[in-house]
Formats: C-alpha cells, structure tokens, sequence
C-alpha cells in the first residue's frame, strides 16, 4: 500500500507520509518555515501563527495542517514573510526583551527569527509592561517579562504521571505561564535544566548556571535559524 503523498511548496515537489503535518514534510525535505510554538514530540498547538502558509488563497497553519495530495503551498513569498516579520515585531514590543542582558541570548528563537526577518525598529509602538520575576523555586528561575505564551512548557514538561509542572494563570492581557507551586519543589535537576532549553526565549533559567556559553560559540551565533534543513 502507498504511503506517500506528493505536493508542492513554492513551486517545489514535497515527497510526504501520509498523517505528516506541512511542517514536518518541508523539515524534512528541507524546506524552512518558521515556528516558535512547535517543538518535535510535542502536540501541535497552532498558537504562534508563525508557521502560518496559504492554500488555496486561504491561510493556515502548517504545524496543524495534514498533508494531502496535490495541495499547492505558497510560504516564501512577500506577504507571508512580512506577516510572520509582523509577529516577531509583536512579540518584542508586548515584552520586555533586552537581548544583551539576557542569559538566552544567542540560544534564543526570537532574537533568532528578529535577525533572520532583519527587524530593525518595531512598526508597533513598546508596551513596557511590568511584569514579575518569581525565584522562589530553587532550581527555576521564570521571568515573566519574556514569556510568550507558547505553551512548550506546558506540553513538554511533566511527571511521570503525565501531571504539568507549567500552567497558564488569569485571562486576556494579565495571561502568563506559572511554575506549580508544589509540584516545582520537587522538579528534578534534569527537568529543570530541559525546561530552560525547551523554552524558545529567556523566560526559563536554571538558577546558577548563568552565561554558559561565551559569545561566538552560542547555537545561532553562526548558523542563522533554519540553516541546518535549508537546500
């Protein structure tokens, strides 16, 4: 029984399993698209918008959407790109993201995708909000300020009864990601630590373990994000 399917993204044949999601097609013949929400092995989430692609003059999201055969796929084109550009450029002014400052810098996505889509100065005026930093875990440090509520922590982190060490608190624009109480008192070393490099952004740190990586050595310092599946 054939198992394959055939499509295209920008003009170029996909070869795809049947059940794959657009974005793991393309990861996997090589073509980029951007995304922040989505982590391999975890439930798609859709929540981003980054991956979003256009079929048939409709747009969706690529990490959500089934492959099927013949479908005809636009992704880099003017339009997109500057829509994804919009959303980084959202997330930046709806935080407090000093990349200078940051312990993630050079490992982070954001700053990562900010430099890929050469965002200079924001089309949207900066927020400023004041949000907390709780470092009362003693192994987890969660600053608010950076969070972007894509929910890889949620999804990615739990015990061993499947129960969430990450969950979301209050609604609307008061919205953040809150480490349990009890269950983070006894979040493990390893957890922890896969916590803070699950996290697209600086939102996450491991306590004492600071800037780690000089400047120069750091995952995206020279490798732009995506370089490693682009052809």
């Amino acid at each position: 029984m054939n198992t394959t399917i055939k499509f295209k993204i920008d003009g170029r044949e996909i070869i795809a399993e049947k059940g794959q999601t657009i974005v793991e097609a393309a990861k996997a013949n090589g073509v980029y698209i951007p995304t922040l929400c989505n982590f391999e092995g975890l439930p798609p989430k859709g929540c981003c918008r980054m991956c979003t692609i256009r079929i048939s003059n409709r747009y969706m999201t690529s990490c959500t959407t089934p492959v099927a055969e013949g479908m005809e796929v636009e992704s880099d084109i003017p339009e997109i790109t500057d829509f994804r550009k919009g959303i980084v450029e959202l997330l930046f002014v709806s935080g407090n993201h000093f990349c200078p400052a940051c312990e993630k810098s050079g490992n982070c996505e954001l700053q990562a995708l900010a430099y890929r889509f050469k965002m200079m100065v924001p089309r949207f005026p900066f927020l400023f909000p004041q949000k907390g930093i709780d470092a009362t875990n003693p192994k987890i440090i969660k600053e608010q300020n950076r969070c972007i509520l894509c929910k890889r922590c949620i999804k990615g982190i739990k015990d061993d009864e499947g129960r969430s060490y990450f969950a979301y608190k209050n609604r609307g624009n008061k919205l953040e990601v809150v480490l349990d109480e009890k269950m983070g008192k006894e979040i493990t070393d390893a957890l922890a630590r896969k916590a803070m490099d699950n996290c697209p952004v600086g939102s996450i740190i491991y306590k004492e373990l600071g800037y780690y990586q000089p400047i120069g050595k750091r995952k995206y310092d020279k490798k732009p994000i995506g370089s490693e599946i682009e052809i």
